[in-house]
């Protein structure tokens, strides 16, 4: 058996590796157009940030591992030109010497990725103009950073811009973000980031959004960039962090069938349309687990995963992919966002029927130091309860619980389930009603009638005569601050006080976060008012407001 794979990295060298455990007889061929065929772009922005000390840290296999260990032919700046399916060859030119030859497979792996999108903006190809894929690109902005750059512009809010804005403030350079879309991070939902894009202004980023940049123009010291709402900002060097583009054009010329964006059409094996051929990585068109709907999502971790079942499928095994899930995790200055399975934002837009709640609870048991608050949202069929996403935001403890509803989700479970999970407790890791149990209580009540709820980006189309707002909380916490309109009755009063409250509107009861709200709802149900909590309490509609100021900059 002779297998090339087209490219090294995670999915690529994870197949390597697989094949060679699998089969001590067969050829393997990696062919890499770069100078590293295995390293960690995860770890890049915080080499740049010096967070990583040595750049060697980054090569999780060299080179020499690869070929000892793994008794793997290792081609370093070998870039793969065209493919012959027809005769199983490809054509290879050594970038060093120029030379071209035919390299012939029986199997093939495509593991070309992703590169980053470089829209036609005039200027984007100038020298001070970077962008973040490989080595060379770390090596240029580590440069950068520490050769004495005082101010940056990053193109793009998504994962690689927040992380690069993080590690270059850590090298005392002023950043402007800059960002089309009216939220950063734009896979989360926008109420949900409202206070990772506060906290992102508080360390000094300046972030512009609903913006975009007209022309980058090179000065004699630096770089001046003309924005589209007229302002311009000088820099001395820019980052494009506007998203990737599979690099499908192998696939694409020799007639392997790809997706409306470019990704390669694989099955459950991995297989292309050609069974000779395999394609695994950021190249592929995978299914959402949760919709089975096409999507391209750039992970490591299924990247990782699809290059193992690709070399299991070549040597017989029925090793199957089950989709993307789109669980990941990003740090931002100290805090943390983390998201699985669908985002509210892609049940709209895929016309799938949901419930939503929120929950604000502190990592570990308040009553031990160092509790800190998170934000947990999750989105569930508002029928069956089974759990189709969940987002986190928060310092510690938000990637351990959307882990477990990572699992949950792969398990089908459902919010029932989450009431009755056994979680490991003790005061300093978590709460005798974990968090995710937490989220099965509220949520269960929901679908069992026990806690009607109100969502906060719903209050706007009721009028004040149809819908009363009434905030439970103390006298002094509604005089720090309140919804527009609200009625205070603190929750300790309101039995004695529910003659005070029409019985011809709907009541919309509030709190800081969801608790007492609840409790209000209870009272008022059973004394017949028509009465909901407003999920996620003043705390999310402050988030909502946060957001919408911020969007204006």
């Amino acid at each position: 058996m002779k297998i090339v794979i087209i490219g090294g990295v995670a999915g690529g060298a994870s197949a390597a590796a697989r094949a060679r455990r699998l089969s001590e007889d067969a050829e393997i061929i990696i062919l890499e157009r770069g100078r590293y065929p295995s390293f960690a772009n995860c770890g890049l922005p915080y080499y740049v940030g010096g967070e990583i000390k040595s750049r060697d840290k980054l090569l999780v296999a060299p080179i020499e591992m690869l070929r000892e260990r793994h008794r793997l032919d290792v081609r370093i700046r070998s870039e793969v030109m065209s493919i012959n399916r027809i005769e199983q060859t490809v054509r290879v030119q050594n970038l060093e010497t120029g030379e071209s030859y035919e390299e012939s497979y029986d199997k093939l792996i495509i593991a070309t990725g992703a590169s980053p999108f470089r829209p036609p903006v005039p200027g984007i190809d100038g020298s001070r103009i970077l962008e973040l894929r490989d080595l060379n690109d770390a090596d240029r902005m580590h440069t950068y950073a520490t050769s004495g750059a005082r101010r940056a512009v990053i193109v793009g809010a998504g994962f690689i811009g927040i992380e690069v804005a993080e590690n270059l403030v850590r090298r005392g350079i002023d950043v402007t973000i800059v960002e089309l879309s009216d939220q950063i991070l734009p896979p989360w939902d926008r109420e949900m980031i409202g206070p990772v894009d506060s906290h992102l202004r508080k360390q000094g980023v300046d972030v512009l959004l609903g913006n975009s940049v007209e022309a980058f123009d090179e000065t004699e010291i630096g770089l001046e960039i003309r924005l589209k709402s007229g302002g311009t900002l000088d820099v001395d060097f820019a980052v494009v962090c506007i998203g990737v583009r599979p690099e499908s054009r192998l696939a694409q010329e020799s007639g392997i069938k790809c997706g409306e964006r470019g990704g390669i059409i694989t099955n459950e094996h991995m297989q292309t349309s050609d069974d000779n051929v395999y394609a695994v990585g950021d190249v592929v068109q995978t299914s959402c687990f949760v919709s089975s709907t096409p999507i391209q999502i750039p992970l490591a971790g299924p990247a990782n995963r699809q290059g193992r079942i690709a070399a299991d499928h070549i040597f017989g095994r029925d090793s199957t992919y089950r989709g993307t899930q789109g669980t990941a995790v990003v740090g931002i200055f100290g805090m943390t966002a983390a998201m699985t399975g669908l985002s509210e934002k892609s049940l709209k837009r895929n016309q799938l029927a949901y419930e939503k709640i929120y929950i604000h609870p502190s990592d570990h048991a308040g009553y031990f130091p160092d509790a800190q608050q998170m934000v947990l949202k999750l989105l569930f069929d508002p029928k069956t309860g089974i759990i189709l996403g969940a987002q986190g935001v928060g310092t510690t403890g938000v990637d351990k619980r959307i882990d477990v509803l990572a699992i949950a989700i792969q398990a089908g479970m459902t919010v029932y389930d989450l009431e009755e999970v056994e979680l490991c407790y003790a005061p300093q890791y978590g709460h005798a009603k974990d968090p995710i149990n937490m989220l099965g209580f509220v949520a269960s009540g929901v679908l069992r009638g026990d806690q009607p709820i109100i969502q906060v980006d719903t209050l706007s189309s009721y009028s004040a005569e149809s819908l009363l707002l009434l905030d439970v909380r103390t006298a002094a916490e509604f005089a720090a601050g309140h919804i527009p309109g609200a009625k205070n009755i603190p929750i300790e009063t309101l039995r004695e006080l529910v003659s005070e409250l029409p019985r011809d509107r709907k009541i919309a009861t509030y709190c800081k976060v969801g608790q007492r709200g609840y409790y209000a709802t209870r009272i008022l149900d059973q004394l017949g008012f028509d009465a909901a909590n407003i999920s996620g309490g003043f705390q999310l509609w402050s988030n909502y407001s946060a957001h919408d100021n911020n969007a204006t900059d």
